[in-house]
């Protein structure tokens, strides 16, 4: 390795150390794997806060040739007990909806799906994605863990897209990535019926790729990633194969995206007291959580 990629590689891991306000990041040489561990506030969603600093994370990753690049896998995980995460700022989408500000709208919304596209796309510059599920992944948390190239969850996860129930749909990117993994009539069904799947099912029907027992998807990860890495120049180039004959392009997800910004903003008054009531709901039990684990 030459002594310019050295140093390049010297600032990329002292970047590690940048102190982010709601993830953690955590670097594992021997593997060469990077653990992502969002940890959103007040809720675990994706904040506006936390999709800056996925994006930013990005921007380093592209400071780095893909020759010698020190992260081969990148984790998406959570730092929070029994959530991955439950998807966009029900918060947000109901006082930007309330106000009619479809311009701020659909900010956020490009925000979400910017950040989902590129993770889908950093296989290109050497990097396998993988997706932790531990706890639930609802809405654009499940869409987040789609993008990657591969999911694995714990058998008892909560799975699913509530957004049904609001009058709404996940507009940024589930249409697309799930269409890639089953066939067009299962993603319809998964996406209208509302219904929250737990790993398990979603295993059977090849929506996830690796099934771990409860409390085993860290070892479940960390043994696909060494049995990954013996294989690694076929399965990058099997990856690739797929990816050219499944592409997903960024005009497809984005004219989806206006279609969701179209519906969104004139959701009546039930869909939105709908949306509240999950909102206060996901909020009283995140409070229940922090109240046991403070106990604990």
């Amino acid at each position: 390795m030459n002594t310019a990629t050295d140093t390049a590689m010297t600032n990329f891991h002292e970047r590690f150390n940048t102190r982010y306000e709601q993830m953690n990041l955590n670097y594992q040489t021997d593997s060469q794997s990077l653990w992502l561990y969002m940890q959103a506030a007040p809720r675990p969603c994706f904040t506006s806060q936390l999709l800056s600093e996925i994006q930013h994370l990005f921007g380093q990753f592209y400071t780095l040739p893909v020759k010698d690049h020190p992260v081969k896998y990148l984790v998406a995980a959570s730092g929070i007990p029994d959530v991955f995460n439950l998807g966009g700022d029900l918060d947000k989408f109901s006082r930007l909806i309330k106000a009619g500000d479809r311009d701020s709208l659909h900010e956020y919304a490009v925000q979400c799906l910017d950040v989902v596209y590129e993770c889908s796309r950093l296989f290109y510059h050497g990097i396998t994605t993988i997706s932790l599920i531990q706890g639930s992944a609802l809405g654009g948390g499940f869409e987040a863990a789609l993008a990657c190239n591969v999911i694995v969850a714990e058998k008892s996860t909560q799975i699913g897209f509530p957004e049904i129930l609001f009058n709404l749909f996940p507009g940024m990117g589930a249409y697309s990535y799930l269409s890639r993994r089953v066939s067009p009539a299962v993603a319809e069904k998964i996406i209208s019926s509302g219904r929250i799947y737990s790993g398990e099912e979603l295993h059977a029907m090849g929506v996830v790729d690796v099934l771990a027992e409860d409390g085993e998807g860290e070892n479940a990860v960390n043994s696909y990633i060494k049995q990954h890495a013996t294989q690694r120049a076929s399965r990058l180039a099997m990856q690739q194969a797929y990816m050219y004959v499944n592409p997903v392009s960024l005009v497809e997800m984005r004219a989806t995206l206006d279609i969701w910004v179209d519906t969104a903003i004139n959701l009546d008054e039930r869909s939105l007291r709908i949306m509240q009531r999950l909102m206060r709901a996901q909020n009283r039990k995140m409070s229940r959580q922090t109240q046991d684990n403070r106990v604990a």
